[in-house]
């Protein structure tokens, strides 16, 4: 019975730790951050394209940026940091 207990709450316990870390709304397989591009880079190839940064910070394994895109809109926006590819856009 103790070990049955011990086991849930270790149980428990990590699925607490895993959500400390993503919002959930987006989620890559970006591997390891030695092989992601700069956040920088990201940030620059978004400003050539007309867009005005906020803020960008990592969130499940992904690049997740604030700011207002080529259209106008205030969003937040969730790219892969190996590949910069598109994964999730919400409105804001």
């Amino acid at each position: 019975m103790k070990a049955l207990l011990t086991i849930a709450m270790l149980a428990a316990g990590l699925a607490v730790a895993s959500h400390a870390h993503a919002t959930g709304r987006a989620t890559c397989n970006s591997g390891p951050q030695a092989g992601w591009q700069p956040e920088d880079a990201l940030k620059q190839k978004l400003i050539a394209q007309g867009w005005s940064i906020r803020r960008i910070k990592v969130d499940g394994g992904c690049y997740e940026v604030y700011g207002i895109n080529e259209k106008g809109q205030r969003v937040e926006t969730y790219f892969h940091p190996v590949t910069f590819e598109h994964v999730l856009t919400t409105a804001r």
